[in-house]
């Protein structure tokens, strides 16, 4: 898929957009990637190419193991499929710590929050770690900046950035080219999952018990969302008027956050400086 490029608005966006830098061509990158090597399993194959992009080379199996992909439970009754869902994949912690097991502590990663709102141009910030060796991966609810007559996507995403240019994002599974605004809206975003009201209805059995499992939630969010409620509207809904829905989606809580991760080799210069480096500054 190849997502509209924007272009530079202004002297500043085109300043900005000149400083460009990529860990692989295009060329290469098709020849690289790794494609999803399983269901869930896009933060796995990110680091599989992270590890090879540092000279690492480890097997898909071998970083599905490290990194611990959790799956959908979709034979699951309700509340427990909507907790798997919220779940599903992995966090940006499990790809720092996959990549660290998997390289045999070869390889360090460290997560810079995108969400609330940051201080920083992407494109810019992108082109002064790749330039220095740093690999990125960003962590992306891909329900957000959704193009125009295309259905919601149904998960978050992680990839791998191989390059940025002015005003686009070069990224691999599937390899992608985006727009910056697109990228960063979707690098900017609450963690937040939307599952669609026919993943709901489908397990909303005559046996499913709906009261009291938001509160028997460890995480206060399920309460806080009221996805009860919403599961509730949901079921009314499809009785009173199936054809006319107000609500097409439940929101729940997600495992994610929103942002980037640079990975490096623990022991360079560049590792310790990654390492040490500050939460990017709040807008």
């Amino acid at each position: 898929m190849a997502c509209e490029q924007i272009r530079a608005g202004d002297e500043q966006e085109e300043e900005a957009g000149a400083d460009g830098a990529m860990l692989w061509s295009i060329q290469e990158a098709v020849e690289r990637q790794t494609l999803q090597i399983g269901a869930s399993a896009c933060g796995a194959t990110a680091v599989v190419d992270v590890l090879k992009a540092l000279g690492v080379e480890v097997s898909p199996e071998e970083a599905d193991r490290c990194v611990r992909t959790r799956q959908r439970r979709n034979e699951s009754p309700l509340p427990d499929y909507l907790l798997s869902r919220s779940e599903a994949g992995a966090t940006h912690s499990q790809l720092i710590q996959g990549a660290q097991e998997a390289s045999g502590g070869k390889v360090a990663g460290r997560f810079f929050h995108f969400h609330p709102r940051r201080s920083v141009r992407p494109i810019l910030w992108l082109a002064r770690w790749i330039r220095r060796g740093a690999v990125p991966v960003a962590t992306m609810n891909m329900q957000l900046a959704v193009p125009g007559g295309e259905e919601v996507p149904d998960a978050w995403h992680h990839q791998l950035i191989f390059g940025v240019a002015p005003n686009t994002v070069f990224m691999t599974n599937p390899l992608d080219v985006c727009s910056e605004d697109e990228v960063h809206q979707r690098l900017c975003s609450e963690s937040v999952l939307l599952i669609r009201r026919e993943d709901v209805l489908q397990r909303l059995t005559a046996d499913c018990r709906l009261s009291g499992w938001s509160e028997s939630r460890s995480d206060p969010r399920w309460r806080a969302l009221d996805v009860e409620g919403q599961v509730r509207q949901v079921a009314l809904e499809d009785e009173q008027e199936p054809d006319r829905p107000e609500l097409v989606h439940v929101t729940i809580p997600a495992a994610y956050s929103s942002g980037v991760t640079l990975f490096a080799l623990r022991e360079s210069l560049l590792g310790q400086e990654l390492l040490a480096a500050p939460e990017l500054p709040l807008l």
